[in-house]
């Protein structure tokens, strides 16, 4: 069984990737504590200021009852002072006391106004934290992860919740050290969503890391998704590729690769002598039942598509299409595969 190749798409290297937020700020208590209610769960939207979670305030309500009941105390310290130093001040004027005595009032009175702002700031440094028991959302967007549990005690910092902010989207891909060298910033790309194949999306690659995960051996990179009237959905697969430099790759079937010394190869047929040749190509990571072929064959060319195991160089063959029907190589149009790309 033979096909004809026609032109792909206008790509070049395939990569998977998943749809993700450009935005993902993992939300953590600024204070220790036990996590005594969790209002949201993943999946769900929440919007800006909206509380997530709270931890038990008991023991930071009883610091900021002592902080104010501090504060308090500074301030009749403060009104006490004040009014011993416009005493003394009176008694200044008609000389009945040392001026010494007089600095002394005066020295109190800036050490009760001291311990007054002391207090103040503890008040509201209390207050702070008693707020810090209630984890909110800095934005609007979905919660992805949760890491914690109502009843568990964690620490300042530790993270209680992934958030995905709403807007911008990108492609998170892993690039393979054989390739990170063509993947530079900035650099067009094309985006395709599992869920509307054939569909391209221009997209650029905002970001690639600088170093290579440890078990795969693969370059996290990130590439922006540009305007589309898609539904781009948090999660998605998706397919990212490289533009070609003019040139479309094609798409053939597994069933037509032959392996020759190790390296893919594909039996082409000479459309006037009926005959087959072995010819290596470049091809691209493998599909489910397809693989793109970067070098090697041209749109027009005839491949063999089943049997590739049987043949021998410079052998004479009788091609068939599909539906075991007799394919004319040459001198009349061409019966293709239907839905071979």
């Amino acid at each position: 069984m033979v096909l004809q190749v026609s032109a792909g798409s206008p790509v070049g290297t395939l990569f998977a990737g998943e749809v993700r937020a450009r935005y993902e700020p993992a939300l953590a208590f600024r204070f220790n504590g036990k996590m005594i209610r969790r209002e949201v769960d993943v999946g769900d939207k929440v919007q800006a200021g909206q509380v997530l979670a709270r931890l038990d305030p008991v023991d930071l309500d009883l610091q900021l009852e002592t902080a104010r009941a501090q504060q308090a105390s500074a301030e009749a310290d403060l009104t006490l002072a004040k009014a011993e130093l416009e005493r003394h001040r009176s008694l200044l004027d008609r000389k009945l006391i040392s001026a010494s005595q007089f600095e002394a009032q005066d020295a109190a009175f800036q050490v009760a106004e001291a311990r007054l702002r002391q207090a103040r700031a503890q008040a509201t440094t209390a207050g702070n934290q008693l707020s810090y028991t209630q984890l909110r959302a800095p934005d609007a967007g979905v919660i992805v992860q949760r890491y914690a549990e109502a009843g568990q005690v964690v620490a300042a910092g530790q993270s209680i919740f992934l958030l995905a902010v709403e807007g911008e989207r990108e492609v998170l891909i892993s690039v393979p050290e054989q390739s990170v060298e063509a993947f530079t910033p900035g650099r067009e790309l094309l985006v395709e969503l599992w869920s509307a194949p054939g569909q391209f999306i221009p997209g650029r690659l905002r970001e690639i890391s600088p170093a290579a995960d440890a078990a795969s051996r693969t370059y996290a990179a990130r590439v922006s998704i540009g305007k589309t009237d898609l539904p781009v959905e948090l999660g998605q697969s998706a397919r990212v590729y490289t533009t070609g430099s003019g040139s479309a790759s094609v798409v053939l079937p597994l069933s037509a690769l032959y392996s020759s010394a190790g390296q893919p190869a594909v039996w082409k047929v000479d459309p006037q002598s009926s005959r087959v040749r072995l010819t290596p190509v470049q091809i691209g990571p493998f599909g489910e039942t397809e693989v793109p072929v970067i070098a090697g064959v041209a749109p027009g060319d005839w491949v063999v598509a089943t049997g590739v195991h049987l043949l021998r160089d410079g052998q004479l063959i009788k091609a068939i299409d599909k539906q075991n029907r007799p394919v004319v190589l040459s001198g009349l149009p061409a019966v293709t595969e239907p839905g071979v790309r």
